[in-house]
């Protein structure tokens, strides 16, 4: 039996040294991390809510939408997903919902937060948090949601309050969600290497996730090396594949206008592009369903039915 996602990402995270996952935002984006070797992947809203919607991550982007990216995600690539969770969509019960369909959708793992609805993005102004209690019993609920699905996916117990209220507050909720059973923990907004040495103190038995947002965030970006010794886990690099491409489309689009195209530096060629998105391995399965009247195309190995 082929391994679950669930338990593929726990793998990982039972593995030494800290490993590092990039974001993605749709199906392309996803193989394109696969491709690249790494072991498993983030969704990041941030980035869903732009390519999708065009639109800030302030909450806009609805629970829906965000699954179906996610399944589409997930079915373009073999590779761990965590799902980015945002607040669970409301209370206690929103949350378990949530967590349900992540688990009927094959994420790996979600990651839940407990900020107020409407949200705010990470790293953002007018972030505010629930009280304690209501916080908790988010976590506790996913869960609950988990165990009663018979599902073993990963819950990353993220906590907003660094920003919203303060650091000792953010360590409180930390522990807390500890207790309930949050397999991951996640502070967001780290504002120094001290402040991110002290979280990973807390409940060291619990894998600790560094959320490095990219290009002006509030955390430090450290390397692999400097994560590892300050004991987190997991590293997520929720920006740099959408920033990317939008600079990379600015560029393009500048050239375009110039009337010219893009050099062959910036740009892969049409085989690799075609190689990407899947046709060479499309081109090799349809050969299994080939019949009498299909004829090979010498030229470029497709098939043509002789019908045109």
């Amino acid at each position: 039996m082929a391994e679950s996602p669930a338990k593929a990402l726990r793998r990982i995270l039972d593995s030494p040294g800290v490993h590092l996952g990039p974001s993605c935002f749709n199906a392309l984006s996803a193989k394109l991390v696969e491709r690249a070797g790494f072991d498993y992947c983030f969704t990041s809203g941030f980035s869903i809510s732009a390519a999708r919607l065009g639109l800030p991550d302030v909450g806009l982007i609805s629970f829906g939408e965000m699954m179906d990216q996610g399944r589409q995600i997930i079915q373009a690539v073999s590779i761990p997903i965590i799902a980015d969770g945002d607040n669970g969509y409301g209370n206690a019960m929103n949350v378990k919902r949530t967590v349900r369909e992540a688990i009927q959708a094959g994420y790996a793992g979600i990651f839940l937060e407990d900020q107020v609805s409407p949200k705010a993005c990470g790293h953002t102004r007018g972030r505010k948090v629930v009280p304690r209690d209501e916080a908790v019993m988010r976590i506790k609920a996913a869960i609950d949601a988990r165990k009663e699905s018979g599902s073993d996916i990963v819950i990353v117990a993220r906590t907003d309050s660094r920003q919203a209220i303060s650091f000792d507050e953010s360590l409180w909720r930390s522990q807390a969600f500890a207790d309930v059973g949050a397999d991951v923990l996640l502070i967001d907004a780290l504002a120094s290497r001290e402040e991110m040495k002290a979280f990973c103190e807390i409940a060291p038995s619990v894998p600790k996730m560094a959320n490095l947002l990219e290009g002006g965030g509030k955390t430090p970006i450290l390397n692999p090396t400097e994560l590892e010794d300050l004991g987190f886990k997991i590293a997520a690099y929720p920006l740099s594949l959408m920033a990317v491409s939008i600079r990379a489309m600015q560029n393009a689009l500048t050239a375009i206008k110039g009337g010219q195209i893009p050099s062959h530096e910036s740009i892969p060629s049409f085989e690799e592009i075609k190689d990407i998105v899947g046709f060479n391995s499309y081109y090799e399965e349809e050969k299994r369903y080939a019949t009498n009247t299909d004829q090979v195309s010498s030229q470029n190995g497709t098939y043509s039915s002789g019908k045109e």
